[in-house]
């Protein structure tokens, strides 16, 4: 694999693999029933990362047919496979020359989905789990730990250029934001400003950094980060996310992993636990079949030498015993236990041998004469395209389409102690059928985050209560927060947006939570109520002591002056007028709510007109004490009650035509009060409704002119003057109710109603009867016919 030169500086983990194919040939040789009478050999040949030499290898194994130290001694000159390709670009090589003689190559370490392609390398079979489990359970990682701002770290080739592609665009669906993505540069390539450039990128703000690429071109990004930790530049804490293509402990100059990466969560392709291999390596032995090979990895493994003088070159510190143990090798220089790649490379060496016996066993068997050197390699593509068989440990691998089937892939979580031990950790799965596994309890995160699980944002994040608003021109990851406006929360933290409360619902302070609207309307038991309730009460009782008193006086002067009827009818219509009140109290129901506006309105018609009726009255009985005027025969009874009647109909009529079209019900109003359900009558037909008050208004207004020309009459028997009074203070109230109920909410809509109708009842029933009943109880003396006509002086 490797001459034994001074200058050898070598990954040390790398043997693996290799000691893995030795493994399985010697299983699958020591198996009588897989491959009765014929033995596998094998050729280890080492490219060094280097395409020149991966050429010059591989035409040396197809044609020259030169034998290492290392090689068995019983293998059949005819190559019929080969298992290498570590990286993508080592893959390609070699594909190229042998997908041209039909050599099945099966790679251990590609994960370039470009690989995958039959078109292109027929002959090329991918012993690892499938590349797009990996991108998937990134994002579902990211998601499981809420990051969403995180930076990308991928080799500058095709190879690196492929995992963005498949990467990138999920993590958009997925709102995750990438902070920067960046293109290491092979060291080869003297990048210095590409090693001050990824200094520059750890500075930034970002806490979780995905890693994909191999070891040889990433080592720019590992010289940055040894550089800024052996000097104490930077104080590095992230939280490294890392595929399956790099190990970043495979480093060449054997420095212990630094600080920087302790807690990260890599992924590795699964393998099977293969009892039998961990005693292999627990046994094995620097003996002189393998000396070439365990030269250098004995050396610098166990810092020792060998005494004998056929390796003098191999000099180095002690002397070696023969007794080193690999199991006591720190497991950041050499993993006992095998590896994902190793686990390929055991699956792929079966693969060989089962195609091999596959065709042993066909019909061909009898052209076949002893051993395999009649086998041509492209025999084992039929078998090898689509093949099922278990392995050396009895775990079945399933072939299809040249790949493995049902791939799965581990995650690791791996922790560097302050003494430069490390400890790997096995935290969770993701397999390309079933959701990701997480074992959060499980993981080490490292020590220099203050808070862990650690965030990654690009804001801090919005708190309850909040809405994201993203900034313009910047990532959606980049945004401010917003208070949610009234009746609408937030009970998430970085909430898209903020969401309605229901109708009978609104939103506490801190906008996170919708709280039930209390129910509110004009109760008997409140204050409010109670007060409104004791004013109309205390003023029907005073309008039925003021009836009471002109019933007593029924036959008296200022009684019989002004028509009776229409001042009973007027006294009546008021005392009614008090008591419609009750019906804007209380709860409101189906039954209050037809009787609330249309009782207030017929009442107040019969209550103005009458008024008018009177007004009408004063004027034609001064008109009648002239000489020789006609008028004095419109004096009777039915002038009066016509005038009632048919101005009091026609609101009748106004009302029954709003029962009938729209009438009004008890609704729930959840919208003026941010806090309280309304329970309210629904007018219904609202222009009805205006209909009903503009009717009061036009004759008011008719009553407040007629009166307001009567004023001047003589003021022994003129009561013109206290209409006009009242129909003023009538008009002004009702004027002002109009606006007061536009901009009055709740519950108190219905207060000013009944203040209204308080008010105007009041100010008929103060300016025009009780100046009488001054006269009546107080000054009888003026209660007489000659006072009246004013022939009393």
């Amino acid at each position: 694999m490797t001459h034994c030169q001074s200058h050898c500086s070598p990954v040390l983990k790398n043997y693996q693999p290799v000691l893995s194919l030795i493994f399985a040939i010697r299983e699958i040789n020591k198996n009588p029933k897989l491959l009765s009478n014929v033995s596998l050999g094998f050729n280890i040949y080492d490219n060094l990362f280097d395409a020149r030499s991966t050429y010059e290898s591989l035409l040396d194994l197809l044609f020259t047919q030169q034998m290492n130290g290392i090689n068995n001694n019983n293998m059949n000159e005819d190559v019929l496979s080969v298992i290498g390709g570590l990286t993508v670009e080592d893959a390609n090589q070699l594909a190229t020359i042998l997908d041209q003689y039909k050599i099945p190559q099966l790679t251990y370490g590609a994960y370039d989905t470009t690989l995958k392609g039959k078109t292109n390398f027929p002959s090329l079979y991918r012993m690892t789990p499938s590349e797009t489990i990996q991108p998937n359970a990134i994002v579902q990682l990211l998601l499981h730990f809420k990051w969403t701002w995180v930076g990308l770290f991928v080799s500058d080739d095709d190879d690196g250029e492929t995992f963005l592609q498949m990467l990138t665009p999920l993590l958009a669906h997925n709102g995750i934001c990438v902070a920067f993505s960046h293109r290491v540069e092979n060291l080869k390539r003297d990048s210095e400003k590409d090693v001050s450039k990824i200094g520059l990128l750890l500075l930034r703000d970002v806490n979780v950094l995905v890693v994909s690429g191999n070891s040889r071109s990433l080592w720019n990004l590992i010289t940055k980060i040894e550089h800024a930790e052996f000097f104490k530049t930077d104080n590095f804490a992230k939280v490294w996310i890392i595929t399956a293509r790099w190990d970043f402990t495979q480093q060449r100059f054997f420095r212990f992993p630094t600080a920087t990466f302790s807690g990260t969560l890599y992924f590795s392709a699964h393998r099977d636990p293969v009892p039998e291999f961990h005693d292999f390596l627990k046994n094995i032995k620097p003996d002189p079949s393998l000396m070439h090979f365990l030269c250098i990895f004995w050396r610098f493994l166990f810092t020792c030498t060998f005494p004998n003088e056929n390796f003098a070159h191999c000099e180095y510190g002690k002397r070696c015993t023969g007794k080193e143990e690999l199991e006591t090798a720190s497991v950041i220089m050499f993993e006992i236990d095998m590896t994902g790649e190793s686990y390929s490379v055991y699956n792929a060496v079966y693969a060989i041998a089962h195609a091999l016996h596959s065709i042993h066993g066909s019909r061909q068997r009898t052209r076949l004469q002893g051993g395999t050197t009649n086998v041509q390699p492209w025999q084992l593509h039929a078998a090898l395209k689509s093949i099922c068989f278990n392995n050396g440990a009895g775990h079945e691998i399933l072939i299809e389409n040249g790949e493995v089937s049902s791939g799965y892939y581990d995650i690791f979580n791996w922790f560097v102690f302050p003494n430069h031990s490390a400890l790997r950790v096995q935290v969770g799965g993701k397999s390309a059928s079933q959701k990701l596994k997480i074992m959060e309890d499980a993981i080490l995160w490292n020590k220099r985050f203050q808070q862990v699980p650690p965030q990654s944002k690009c804001v801090e994040g919005c708190h309850q209560g909040h809405s994201k608003i993203v900034r313009k021109g910047e990532p959606p990851c980049c945004y401010d927060c917003a208070l949610c406006p009234e009746d609408m929360i937030a009970n998430e933290t970085d909430a898209d947006k903020c969401v309605q409360c229901q109708e009978d619902q609104y939103s506490n302070m801190n906008k996170n939570e919708c709280i039930y609207k209390s129910i509110t309307f004009l109760t008997y038991e409140e204050p409010l109520g109670i007060v409104l309730i004791f004013i109309a009460l205390s003023f029907a009782i005073v309008t039925g002591m003021v009836i009471y008193t002109f019933m007593k006086n029924w036959n008296t002067p200022i009684v019989k002056a002004n028509n009776q009827n229409i001042t009973i009818t007027l006294l009546i219509s008021i005392l009614l007028c008090f008591l419609s009140c009750l019906l804007f109290i209380g709860k409101p129901g189906k039954v209050t709510c037809l009787l609330r506006q249309t009782a207030f309105g017929i009442v107040f018609s019969v209550a103005v007109s009458s008024v008018l009726a009177k007004t009408i009255i004063v004027i034609l009985a001064f008109l009648a004490t002239k000489p020789g005027n006609t008028m004095r025969k419109w004096l009777g009874q039915k002038v009066a009650n016509a005038v009632v009647l048919s101005c009091s109909l026609i609101q009748v009529g106004i009302c029954t035509a709003w029962l009938s079209v729209s009438p009004p019900f008890p609704d729930h109003d959840t919208h003026s009060l941010s806090r309280y359900v309304i329970v309210e009558c629904n007018e219904g037909s609202i222009t009805m409704f205006y209909c009903v008050l503009g009717y009061l208004g036009f004759l008011a207004i008719i009553s407040f002119t007629v009166a307001f020309l009567a004023r001047k009459l003589p003021d022994s028997f003129n009561e013109a003057k206290f209409i006009t009074f009242s129909m003023l203070v009538f008009c002004s109230v009702w004027v002002s109710f109009i606006p007061g109920y536009l901009s009055t909410k709740g519950k108190y809509i219905v207060a000013v109603e009944v203040f209204a109708i308080l008010a105007s009842s009041t100010g008929l029933l103060a300016c025009i009867f009780f100046p009488k009943c001054y006269i009546i109880v107080l000054r009888p003396d003026l209660n007489t016919r000659k006072q009246l006509t004013g022939k009393g002086n």
